[in-house]
């Protein structure tokens, strides 16, 4: 059966639709765990964003909510989604990660496929996880120790075989936030005492991105996983799903029951932190922001800086400067904001310092627009 046909949204209604899932609307009271299971998990390239991203989408949350459930694995970090890091739950790593490894598998192909030529990739990824489980390790650290087993290759292209085709974890102190230092690694099995899941099959995963991020495209579901083909897991969830078309026609498909409010629907301001899925999961990211914004907030290293939404979609970046007793919240407009725009900001804002910068007895907000 294929999905039910349903009207045309515009991206006023896309983005109200994304917000609510995003748990954007208004604070959520779930818990830090059943969000970021809700969320799919959170981009961790570093370890600070996903508290701030817990703290604008949770009422009540502290910096020790999610500290604590790092220090006890109940949530882990390692490269799921696109090869990216992502903070992610104990019961998704075991979960996610083998209905992944295909398209880390061809990513790692892809990226250092002419330093790998000729390599025994499994014999690398297995001597990896020996020695990874006998002692945690950088990633500097196992490709040096690979090196000397497989001479004349490059030590960063075979440590990053074991990543992409082992699931390894970062072990705190990383992923604890302030703190820094390199990455340790270990295998997901070593760290958290059971196997990985044996289902690869992607459309539970597909199910969830749309809970979280839909209504999306065949190509949306392809960009936040880095996983190609699941036209063919769409038409196989047939009558579980329903379809629109956006402005630009372009089928998009959405649980039946999922929340869609009325585009009208009021919102308030939200601080994003650097990295937020919310930017990463569409390939048409019309629903939350202008690709002149993008070409702003995406940087050419790679970075994704933080942003705030008015009205739901991005109007800004920002950014907090320390000096010894202060901390000012300096925010950068795209365009003119109105003043109760502002207020809002500030008034957030104040929320955002006392969270980030808490204890700071100057804390301050300084607008310096880019338009």
């Amino acid at each position: 059966m294929t999905a039910q046909q349903r009207g045309p949204l515009d991206p006023r209604a896309l983005n109200r639709a994304l917000l609510a899932r995003q748990l954007l609307t208004e604070r959520s009271d779930m818990t830090a765990v059943d969000a970021v299971e809700h969320l799919v998990g959170m981009q961790a390239q570093a370890p600070n964003p996903p508290y701030v991203g817990l703290w604008t989408r949770l009422a009540g949350f502290r910096i020790e909510d999610l500290s604590r459930l790092v220090e006890e694995r109940a949530v882990v970090r390692l490269v799921l989604m696109r090869g990216t890091l992502h903070l992610v739950s104990a019961r998704d790593c075991l979960r996610l990660r083998p209905v992944l490894r295909g398209s880390l598998e061809s990513r790692l192909t892809g990226t250092f496929g002419r330093k790998l030529a000729g390599v025994d990739l499994a014999e690398v990824a297995a001597l990896g996880r020996q020695l990874v489980e006998k002692e945690p390790l950088t990633l500097g650290g196992l490709g040096a120790r690979l090196a000397e087993r497989v001479p004349g290759r490059d030590p960063f292209a075979l440590a990053n075989v074991v990543r992409n085709l082992e699931p390894l974890v970062q072990i705190p102190p990383r992923g604890l936030w302030g703190e820094s230092g390199q990455a340790v690694h270990t295998t997901a099995e070593a760290w958290l005492g059971r196997p990985l899941g044996t289902d690869d099959s992607p459309d539970e995963t597909v199910i969830r991105y749309l809970a979280a991020f839909g209504p999306a495209s065949v190509k949306d579901m392809q960009v936040w996983s880095g996983m190609t083909r699941l036209g063919a897991v769409v038409r196989r969830l047939g009558a579980r799903l329903c379809a629109f078309r956006d402005s630009n026609g372009v089928e998009l498909y959405d649980l039946p029951e999922a929340p869609r409010p009325d585009p009208a629907t009021p919102v308030p301001v939200r601080y994003l932190p650097d990295f937020d899925n919310i930017l990463l999961s569409h390939a048409d990211r019309s629903r939350i922001l202008t690709e002149e914004q993008r070409r702003l907030v995406f940087t050419r290293n790679g970075l994704i800086r933080p942003t705030f939404l008015v009205d739901g979609f991005v109007r800004g970046m920002w950014r907090i400067e320390r000096g010894r007793d202060t901390a000012t919240l300096v925010l950068e407009a795209f365009a003119p904001l109105t003043r109760g725009e502002r207020a809002e900001l500030v008034e957030e804002g104040m929320r955002l310092l006392a969270f980030a910068a808490a204890g700071c007895p100057s804390p301050e907000i300084r607008f310096d627009d880019v338009h």
